[in-house]
């Protein structure tokens, strides 16, 4: 985890990933092919159709949904092309969130659907522009978007914290990731899931997600503590304590329930049941 504070580093996926650049061409292709189908829809899929790079595709997807707050889309979607254009291991992190939400979500249709529709999806986007604006020393601004995203779309990630690739924000309502938050590349979050502090503590307050774990709707993880790699955090558990890896941890306070075998992906599998 330690590498991952340092230097956020965007390695691996679940599923053999697609050829770079086939996400974006594949997005566009259900695009087009929806706003033939949907003529309706066609204004709202502009950005998508019409867009001149990868990186103006996602800014302008992102700007048109933050530009419901009254904010001026055209100079919010520069400000995220800008960020995504000259750190193209953003595009990455984010091709690798596409996959993991398509492979992961039943009800899921396609990439597009991901892209679009689904606000877990991104705010934790909008957040990789916001943690990249912090990184720079732009502060202002990154809290600004942050705060942004978290009126528009629900999750309040702090742009401070470090969040890996292959990451899934499943619905998003009420996920609250503080500033000092480690995650790990491969890790499932469902609704309502909060990692903060105790309230007592300063500097480093905040949990470290290792990789491949579940955290369940409602969990509660506090505290400058670990869930070690490949780990599931039930639904409305309260965890105060390290997790150790490849481990259930259920209840109020959590403790744990069960160990898991050494193939077990809790992140893949997303199993809500604890035995």
């Amino acid at each position: 985890m330690t590498a991952l504070i340092e230097t956020l580093r965007y390695e691996g996926s679940l599923a053999a990933p697609l050829a770079d650049g086939a996400v974006w061409s594949l997005i566009r292709a259900e695009a087009r092919a929806l706003a033939a189908r949907e003529p309706v829809m066609a204004p709202a899929l502009m950005p998508i159709i019409d867009a001149g790079s990868d990186a103006e595709l996602l800014a302008g997807v992102l700007a048109a949904g933050l530009a419901v707050a009254r904010v001026d889309e055209s100079s919010l979607a520069q400000l995220l092309a800008d960020v995504f254009k000259t750190n193209p291991q953003i595009l990455l992190a984010t091709e690798a969130d596409l996959q993991a939400v398509k492979e992961r979500d039943p009800a899921c249709p396609g990439l597009k659907h991901v892209l679009v529709n689904l606000k877990g999806f991104q705010a934790l986007q909008t957040y990789r522009a916001a943690h990249q604006l912090w990184v720079d020393g732009r502060r202002e601004v990154a809290n600004w978007l942050s705060n942004l995203a978290s009126l528009v779309f629900g999750p309040d990630i702090h742009p401070a914290a470090c969040i890996g690739k292959a990451v899934m924000l499943d619905h998003g309502s009420g996920i609250v990731i503080g500033e000092t938050s480690v995650i790990e590349d491969q890790v499932s979050i469902l609704q309502n899931v909060t990692l903060g502090g105790t309230g007592k503590e300063t500097g480093d307050r905040h949990p470290k997600i290792g990789r491949g774990v579940m955290l369940g709707a409602g969990a509660k993880i506090l505290g400058n503590i670990e869930v070690g790699a490949h780990s599931k955090v039930a639904a409305g558990s309260v965890v105060l304590k390290t997790v150790p890896p490849r481990t259930t941890v259920a209840g109020v306070p959590a403790t744990v329930v069960r160990i898991h075998r050494v193939d077990e992906i809790p992140a893949a599998e997303m199993d809500q049941t604890i035995v």
